[in-house]
């Protein structure tokens, strides 16, 4: 009799149960426990334990309220713009979190046409509340030039940059920058002397920084020009030598060919060899010259 009864009990309440576990007919699915957010350097993560249903493929939405919404808008919830139905029981809402005020965010999770009841942030989040680190800094030497590269934080980022000479008593040198992820030119450094930098972040939007990244260091040794660069000067200089001065006479000869022709005349105007005597008579010989010239002109006429 206790056996029965007791296995009568166990019927009842089973049967008891299973309205508890029924709506319309179907299987309440659990709800995703344990909600928080994991905020670094503007990144936000919402993470979640999720809904353990061995062979079954269980999907995540989330939705998110503002101040605005919770104040103006009768409390209405806006989907995320990335987690609509994701199977990763983690959504990054930083897209949807744009103001520095507190946020509710909740999830619930979806199978067939089954859906949970939605699960919401203990705690309402705010922005401000996000961790920042140092950036990651890489400094280079472009000949005596100081380069500084930072990583790519995002738009919200800037970066206050401190440079010095390593020396005792050396100051410290400030530049903002605001173009991340590119080579940034900073100093041109002295030869033979060490250069060091290290950098912090700022975020405008929740008027908070990093601490300073540990420093830096590069060092430009003052090294002479190497061999094989000194005699290729050395040999342009001989050439250089070389070549203007024959450029020069040559363009000399070329201007006074151009401007100043020699005159030559053709062979039926040039003088025999005896007739060239005549050249030579001084001016006072003129007429014995003449004289010459026709006794010439007649011996000829005779022997002809």
């Amino acid at each position: 009799m206790v056996l029965e009864d007791i296995c009568t009990s166990l019927v009842l309440w089973f049967f008891a149960l299973i309205p508890c576990l029924l709506t319309d007919g179907v299987a309440i699915l659990p709800a995703p426990s344990n909600l928080s957010v994991h905020s670094a350097n503007m990144k936000h993560l919402l993470v979640w334990s999720p809904v353990a249903l061995p062979g079954e493929t269980v999907y995540y939405s989330v939705q998110y309220q503002g101040e605005y919404e919770s104040l103006y808008r009768s409390h209405v919830w806006i989907p995320s713009s990335l987690c609509s139905l994701t199977e990763r029981p983690q959504c990054d809402v930083s897209d949807d979190i744009t103001a520095t005020v507190p946020y509710n965010l909740r999830v619930r999770a979806t199978l067939g046409s089954r859906t949970s009841a939605w699960s919401t942030l203990k705690q309402p989040f705010n922005r401000n509340s996000t961790v920042l680190t140092p950036p990651v800094v890489a400094i280079s030497k472009d000949g005596f030039h100081l380069v500084i590269e930072l990583e790519d934080l995002g738009p919200h980022f800037e970066f206050l940059v401190a440079y010095w000479r390593r020396e005792p008593g050396a100051k410290e040198h400030l530049k903002v920058l605001r173009n991340e992820g590119v080579p940034v030119h900073l100093a041109t450094m002295e030869p033979g002397a060490a250069y060091c930098v290290k950098a912090q972040t700022f975020v405008k939007a929740i008027q908070r920084h990093s601490a300073f990244s540990q420093p830096e260091c590069v060092e430009v040794r003052g090294e002479a020009l190497p061999l094989a660069l000194a005699l290729f000067a050395f040999v342009g200089f001989m050439l250089i030598l070389a070549v203007v001065p024959l450029s020069v006479w040559k363009m000399g000869q070329l201007l006074q060919y151009s401007c100043c022709p020699a005159v030559v005349l053709p062979d039926t105007l040039k003088i025999t060899s005896s007739a060239q005597k005549l050249i030579t008579c001084r001016r006072d010989d003129e007429d014995a010259c003449a004289t010459a010239v026709l006794s010439a002109e007649e011996l000829c006429g005779v022997w002809l």
